[in-house]
């Protein structure tokens, strides 16, 4: 046999993705075990609070959205003997925007050119400097391939992080340099904190070429201020560095105080305020599975390149090519994203409500399940401020520390394992993001409408008082 676990590419080996592992395994594996009937279960339903899948529950897609889609999915409703009827079904706003689309793209299933999004932040934006991708972790991987050239190739990502980063980085043979957001100040960076994880690589012979910034965190939800966002550019401008910023949770802010501010507007303006200043390479990356749209299965993105000559433009067009083209449909709902009705247009009302009551309903969840972390025993849970996701930290008992250690898992792994047991609530570990040593997290979203609180609650006073 030719692949086996001795020839397997070893980098696939190192590559870990916690946020589908054996947790999520085992909450399938019970899952199908309910369908079949089995009684001896002490819930009926499995919560998959582990990823950010909004129409996984009860998130509704944009109507709006849906309609243009269809419509360029199924061209013949637009021909001359479908026409009428489909006016008494479509507004005339989804109608023509469907066939500007079509005109593009000829029809569905035809390869695009997948480049064209512009005017983001208040600064033009160029066709030429954008690729449609099939969401942002494929755009992510685009560019932590060019970056990684040899194995001693370091790329600065958080701690916590979302794991996509480290396991793309270790496919690559490249080395993580990670730096630790301050829990304290509410998953904040920390501009020293950044500097020392340089230096330190430096004194590692290691070649440092990137820092990823996820804004707003993922599975922090802290939102960057426009003073941190300026000390990143100026860190990376002294010690050039290249900035991916991770911008896809941009629409997912529940703090009436803050606002979310692009890596892209925040250099623009500092070039425009110090002219031939701030030569810093960005790589900006937005997606239609998060946000208030939530169309995970759709597979849509974009990175924005700024900075970059046209030769280093063309390696990136020439990779993208070799995968062809990300699907036509998540193409379609970009350019959706990017261009939504606007105020004198038909569908824009009801897009508007649409938009606000899934932003208000999320809010409210968060708020909710922030509040049952609040009122439980040794749980600490930062302000909710944006993405999907809660990451409280644990304060676990030390026989459970040792239990765990003795089954060879984490203790956050074992009290993740023990409340999918006990509730059917599925959520990862804050050891598949990184944390400090001798602390613990879980990540959980808040976008279950069930009782998740309520499972939350009742399964870990049953823990603490289990392993007190």
């Amino acid at each position: 046999m030719v692949l086996t676990e001795s020839s397997i590419n070893p980098s696939i080996l190192k590559a870990h993705y916690g946020i589908r592992g054996e947790i999520y395994i085992k909450a399938e594996k019970i899952r199908k075990k309910l369908e079949e009937g089995v009684e001896d279960i002490p819930f009926r339903d499995i919560i998959c609070a582990n990823i950010g899948n909004p129409q996984k529950f009860d998130h509704k897609p944009i109507t709006f959205f849906r309609q243009v889609l269809s419509l360029v999915e199924y061209p013949d409703l637009l021909e001359k003997h479908n026409i009428e009827n489909t006016k008494k079904l479509f507004p005339k706003d989804a109608i023509n925007r469907a066939k500007i689309l079509l005109n593009n793209i000829e029809k569905v299933g035809a390869y695009s050119a997948s480049q064209g999004v512009e005017n983001r932040d208040g600064h033009p934006s160029s066709p030429d400097d954008i690729f449609l991708t099939a969401g942002a972790s494929s755009a992510a991987m685009l560019i932590l391939q060019m970056l990684i050239s040899h194995n001693n190739i370091g790329i600065m990502v958080p701690i916590p992080q979302y794991p996509l980063y480290s396991a793309v980085i270790s496919l690559f043979n490249g080395k993580p340099v990670l730096y630790y957001l301050e829990e304290d100040n509410n998953w904040s960076m920390d501009i020293i904190s950044i500097e020392n994880a340089f230096e330190e690589a430096e004194k590692n012979k290691i070649q440092v070429k990137a820092i990823v910034v996820i804004n707003p965190g993922n599975p922090t939800g802290a939102c960057l201020t426009r003073d941190i966002i300026e000390s990143i550019v100026k860190f990376s401008e002294k010690r050039d560095l290249l900035i991916i910023a991770d911008e896809v949770y941009q629409e997912n802010i529940y703090d009436d105080d803050l606002k979310f501010i692009s890596f892209k507007k925040v250099l623009r303006d500092l070039q425009l305020q110090y002219p031939g200043r701030y030569n810093v390479q960005l790589v900006s990356l937005h997606s239609v599975s998060k946000g208030t749209i939530g169309e995970c299965g759709i597979r849509g993105g974009y990175l924005e390149l700024t900075g970059f000559d046209d030769f280093v433009k063309f390696q990136l067009y020439k990779l993208v090519s070799i995968s062809l083209c990300p699907p036509v449909p998540g193409q379609i709902m970009v350019d959706l994203m990017v261009n939504p009705p606007k105020k004198n247009d038909e569908s824009y009302k009801i897009y508007k409500k649409e938009m606000n009551y899934i932003k208000e309903v999320l809010k409210e969840r968060a708020k909710r399940l922030k509040k049952a972390f609040d009122e439980m025993e040794g749980v600490e849970c930062r302000k909710v401020q944006g993405s999907m996701y809660l990451f409280p930290r644990i304060d676990i008992p030390k026989k459970a520390i040792l239990e765990a250690r003795s089954l060879n898992k984490s203790p956050d792994e074992f009290y993740c394992i023990k409340l999918l047991e006990t509730t059917g609530v599925c959520v990862v570990p804050g050891s598949s993001f990184g944390q400090v040593q001798g602390t613990y997290h879980f990540r959980t979203t808040f976008l279950s409408d069930g009782n998740i609180d309520e499972r939350l609650m009742y399964f870990h006073k049953q823990f603490i008082d289990q392993y007190r």
